[in-house]
C-alpha cells in the first residue's frame, strides 16, 4: 500500500469514527433534548446535526467537479427553526454522511493531486479533506459536550471512563 492509499483509508476511518462518536452521544439524549440550547447564542444538538448534514452534502456532492458551496444551500437556514423531531433529524444527518462516504469511496490516489474549490477558494484535495475533518470534529465535540451536559451523572462514556 502506498502513502496515498493509506491516507485515503485513514480519512475514511477518521470520518467513520467521528460519526460513531456523535451517534453514541446522540443516542443518550431524549427526543425533547435534541433541541435544547445552553443559551440564546448556542446551538442545539439538532441544529448542529442539521448544519453538519448540509455542509457534508454541499461539500461532497460532485466533490471533484463543482464548488463545495452549492448555490442551493441555505447555510443560515441550517441554524434556524425548531428541531423537527428525531426521525427527521436523523434522516437528514444520514443523507449528509451518505454523500460524504460515497465521495470518499470514489476517491483514488491520483485524485489527491487535484484541486477543488470551496467558496471560490482553491484547495488541494488533501487540504479540503483536512478542512472537513477539522470542521466536523469541532462540531462532534459540541454534540458530545451537550449530550454529556444533559445526561450529567447518567452519561455513559464513549471512550475510557475516568478512573478506570
Amino acid at each position: 500500500m502506498d502513502v496515498a492509499d493509506a491516507y485515503l483509508d485513514d480519512v475514511r476511518a477518521q470520518f467513520r469514527k467521528m460519526k460513531v462518536l456523535a451517534e453514541g452521544a446522540i443516542a443518550q439524549v431524549g427526543d425533547d433534548e435534541l433541541g435544547f440550547t445552553l443559551d440564546s447564542e448556542s446551538n442545539s444538538i439538532a441544529t448542529i446535526m442539521k448544519h453538519m448534514a448540509g455542509n457534508l452534502r454541499s461539500r461532497f456532492t460532485d466533490f471533484l467537479t463543482t464548488d463545495g458551496e452549492k448555490p442551493d444551500r441555505n447555510r443560515d437556514g441550517e441554524f434556524e427553526g425548531a428541531a423537527p423531531g428525531r426521525a427527521a433529524v436523523l434522516a437528514d444527518w444520514e443523507s449528509g454522511w451518505r454523500v460524504l462516504f460515497e465521495a470518499l469511496d470514489a476517491l483514488r490516489p491520483d485524485d489527491l493531486q487535484k484541486d477543488v474549490f470551496i467558496r471560490g477558494e482553491r484547495h488541494s484535495v488533501i487540504q479540503a479533506l483536512g478542512r472537513q475533518l477539522t470542521h466536523h470534529s469541532y462540531h462532534v465535540g459540541q454534540i458530545v459536550f451537550l449530550a454529556k451536559h444533559l445526561r450529567s451523572s447518567a452519561w455513559k462514556s464513549l471512550s475510557i471512563p475516568r478512573k478506570r
